[in-house]
């Protein structure tokens, strides 16, 4: 907790707040610092194991030889059967949290799901309403962004929070290639503004549907408009706008 001092219509309050903790981890990979990731301090083999997936750098979950995170000294060492690029060519984002990447994953070979994918509104409006509810960190003390990927009928199926939303999909990325559960044709709802990073990782991971209550950046409907992916923002109230591939949502 951190002592504040609250103005409030001419009240000065003093009390205590919870407040958002940035967690440096330095990930090493086959003996080698590849970079620090900055993230809420939760769940952190999710992270490494997305971020590591949407590098390219594995795929399966047998390519992991070593996972271990160690929360006291902010390092996660890593070993996989594949080998690690000599030079690596950094990409600054838009986001917050990481806000670095190797590569930004481009969509010749990455295609959103399943072209026959049909969603209806409602399934839509249901994923959001499941998306609020599990953000339990931003309720408690904000600051936070989260994401879930749901089920063309609007089921929840996995949820993330961090303090960067480029972190929430690596950790959605992360635990289904841990657990073994294929995003493939699925949703994917998010808090935050979509940019060109988080609809490329998308379409590397199948997604069919993308859903916001803000944004998309100009490169993030291009992305998706090439990968197939049905791009959704401004989701507010009983509107929401649609940017890319409507034909994939049924209106009536």
């Amino acid at each position: 907790m951190t002592n504040v001092t609250t103005y409030n219509d001419g009240k000065v309050l003093r009390g205590e707040v919870d407040v958002v903790r940035e967690f440096p981890l330095v990930l090493r990979v086959n003996d080698r610092e590849l970079v620090t990731l900055i993230a809420s301090p939760h769940d952190l083999r999710f992270l490494v194991a997305g971020f590591l997936r949407l590098q390219g750098f594995v795929s399966h979950l047998d390519d992991f030889l070593v996972l271990s995170v160690c929360n006291d000294y902010g390092i996660a060492n890593v070993r996989i059967k594949g080998e690690i690029p000599k030079e690596l060519k950094p990409v600054l984002t838009s986001g917050c949290g990481t806000g670095i990447t190797f590569s930004l994953p481009g969509t010749d070979s990455a295609r959103g799901g399943d072209a026959g994918v049909q969603v209806a509104v409602a399934a839509i409006f249901e994923l959001m309403k499941q998306l609020a509810m599990n953000c339990t960190s931003y309720k408690s003390h904000g600051g936070v962004h989260s994401a879930a990927v749901g089920a063309v009928d609007g089921t929840l199926v996995l949820h993330a929070e961090d303090l960067g939303r480029h972190n929430t999909i690596d950790r959605l990325a992360g635990e289904a290639l841990l657990k073994g559960i294929p995003l493939s044709g699925t949703i994917l709802a998010t808090s935050g503004r979509v940019s060109a990073e988080m609809a490329a990782k998308a379409a590397l991971l199948g997604i069919a549907v993308i859903v916001s209550r803000t944004s998309p950046t100009d490169m993030a409907i291009r992305i998706c408009d090439e990968a197939g992916i049905t791009l959704v923002g401004y989701l507010r109230g009983t509107r929401f706008t649609v940017y890319t591939h409507p034909h994939h949502i049924l209106f009536t």
